[in-house]
């Protein structure tokens, strides 16, 4: 059994070990090789993980399978009311689930609350499937009629990342299962707490053992995943190296495999955006979650005279106080390349307008400032390169034709966002940009439910989107049934 998380504010707070779930029971995984969870807040270890190896993942599979037999014979409205269930519990335990995700991902309370509350969107969708999910029926000749249903794969998997603990897995979860499949998720190894405990609400709204499992780990991990035959898809979520890997590694085996990876988001600034619309935007966009986000602005096009506009973003990115408007970055590691971009930006020629570097809320935490770079060079690894930190980096232009070639000649393809008062400039920018998801005056165009998430080229690796309708279809595989019960007179070639 998994206790309940007692945390109610920042003050340090330890958990249990995070161990495996396999057929409804938590086992420890067999390998050696054990690993801290660090509170990113304050350098300190709150819990361990320990590795499972792919005997871990078999037994997984095996007990997946044996919840697969049960779970995939009942009704589709009553597999999501077990769902519903878990919305309910999940609604009436937000509050622990939000410290929980920022003791173990360093986000603010209310950051990992919109998480916690984004996450019971998610269910709420796969809720709403046995409403949306009904196959075609139609009488293609006199007495013959086809009909199509769509059928669970078996058992799959989903692989998620560490900057969104629950979100990122429920993006995957509800579809998965109200298909009728059993799922076996892999955590990050820096943030495998949260769903601990949501594990424990499934299993409290009732859902059968072995439907969904949890193995820890990291890269062996996720190969023996890849690899297991048991196993027909794959779902992943995290660096554009990675989700490449994955989706290979997944396809050579014949699975189904859909690998979201990395980005580097452009907002295009024109002369006629609204200033305090602009500024507030922006800066919650880049400096939200820590930058930590792979829909985080990165790189502003100042289109033209627009120093009025970049003199607001700074004077508003300058008020974020560190610790309490803004958190830790998740590892040491990453204080040190997301400060080594702005130095070297810095020694390149770049204006530091706000300078992050160096700032302390806690002592023992991993802390980077709101960070603002003015002219920084088109081709600056700082303008290219995913930061994944709070850092904002400015490429002067002189009109939107350079902006989009600059935007369009990255090779992620995530979001584009245009700020204008323009009906014209933005119907331009959101037509010629190389990105899936794309905003008008917003700096963090997230699709909300039933539409999908997904980006394009570097940015996706396989076919549709992750959330939404098109996830439920990554779930499943369509049944084609013709069928004819008596002779009829007007015979066709059917007939």
């Amino acid at each position: 059994m998994i206790p309940k998380f007692a945390a109610t504010s920042y003050d340090f707070t330890e958990f249990v070990p995070a161990r495996n779930l396999i057929a409804g029971k938590w086992v420890n995984p067999s390998s050696n090789e054990t690993h801290n969870v660090v509170n990113p807040r304050h350098g300190k270890t709150i819990s361990t993980v320990t590795y499972s190896t792919a005997a871990d993942v078999d037994a997984a599979v095996k007990g997946a399978e044996a919840g697969f037999a049960e779970w995939r014979n009942l009704p589709m409205r009553d597999r999501a009311y077990v769902l519903y269930r878990a919305r309910e519990m999940m609604l009436r335990d937000i509050d622990e689930l939000a410290w929980l995700v920022s003791h173990e991902n360093g986000k603010l309370f209310d950051e990992a609350k919109a998480e916690v509350a984004k996450a019971v969107e998610c269910m709420e969708y796969g809720c709403s499937l046995p409403n949306l999910a009904a196959g075609e029926n139609l009488e293609v000749s006199r007495g013959v009629t086809c009909e199509t249903t769509y059928e669970p794969l078996g058992v799959v998997a989903g692989i998620v990342p560490f900057n969104f603990p629950i979100m990122v897995a429920l993006w995957m979860l509800p579809q998965a299962l109200v298909a009728g499949n059993a799922f076996i998720l892999k955590p990050s190894e820096r943030v495998p707490l949260t769903m601990l405990r949501f594990a424990s609400i499934l299993k409290d709204a009732g859902l059968p053992d072995g439907v969904f499992s949890i193995v820890q780990g990291g890269r062996p991990t996720v190969e023996a995943l890849c690899d297991h035959p048991g196993i027909k898809a794959v779902a992943f979520v995290g660096s554009t190296v990675a989700a490449k890997s994955v989706y290979a590694r997944a396809s050579a085996t014949g699975k189904r495999a859909l690998c979201l990876g990395g980005a580097k988001n452009h907002l295009i600034v024109v002369p006629d955006a609204d200033v305090a619309l602009t500024a507030e935007n922006v800066v919650a966009s880049f400096a939200g979650c820590a930058g930590q986000r792979c829909m985080a602005a990165s790189v502003l096009m100042a289109v033209g005279n627009v120093d009025h506009i970049i003199t607001a973003i700074a004077e508003r990115a300058r008020k974020i106080t560190i610790g309490k408007d803004l958190g830790p970055v998740i590892n040491p590691g990453s204080v040190e390349r997301i400060t080594r971009y702005i130095d070297e930006a810095e020694k390149a020629g770049a204006k530091v307008l706000v300078d992050g570097r160096g700032q302390k809320a806690t002592p023992g935490g991993n802390w980077v400032g709101a960070t603002v770079l003015d002219h920084v060079k088109a081709d600056a690894p700082a303008a290219c390169e995913e930061i994944f930190g709070p850092v904002l980096s400015i490429v002067h232009v002189p009109n939107v034709d350079a902006a989009l070639k600059v935007e369009n000649a990255n090779p992620y393809g995530n979001a584009a966002s245009v700020y204008t008062t323009s009906g014209h400039v933005a119907r331009e920018v959101i037509r010629r940009s190389e990105a899936g998801m794309c905003g008008v005056n917003v700096g963090v165009p997230v699709p909300r439910e039933p539409f999908s998430f997904g980006g394009w080229n570097d940015s996706r690796f396989g076919q549709g989107d992750i959330t939404g309708w098109d996830g439920f279809r990554f779930w499943t595989r369509t049944r084609k049934v013709t069928t004819k019960w008596a002779l009829q007179k007007d015979t066709t070639w059917m007939g």
